[in-house]
């Protein structure tokens, strides 16, 4: 019964290292399929003018932008800077204000 046991044990032991395994190679495959798609695909630079500037926003400012979205992301366009409304944070304190404090209850006079 023992001996058994230990058989069967080893053997569930035995097919999770294979299943593991095969996961790891399998990952290591897929690894280096997307690396090489990643190196055949050429990212195209985006040359010509800066994005439109909004009123009030120096050229410094979005020549910094571009340049960090660049390194973040790659090659994308930034199509607006503004400046933003500030309506949601409006929206915020009046909820924060909607209670009004009434009298205290079930206190005397103080």
């Amino acid at each position: 019964m023992v001996t058994a046991a230990i058989l069967q044990g080893l053997q569930v032991y035995g097919i999770s290292i294979v299943i593991s395994a095969l996961v790891a190679i399998l990952i290591k495959v897929l690894v280096a399929v997307t690396g090489r798609m990643e190196k055949a695909i050429q990212p195209e630079i985006p040359t010509g003018t800066v994005c439109p500037i909004g009123l009030g926003v120096p050229d410094e400012d979005v020549a910094a932008l571009s340049a960090a979205i660049y390194v973040a992301i790659g090659a994308h366009r930034i199509l607006h800077i503004a400046p933003t409304s500030h309506g949601w944070a409006a929206g915020a304190r009046a909820s924060q204000h909607s209670h009004t404090p009434g009298p205290a209850t079930g206190r005397g006079a103080r």
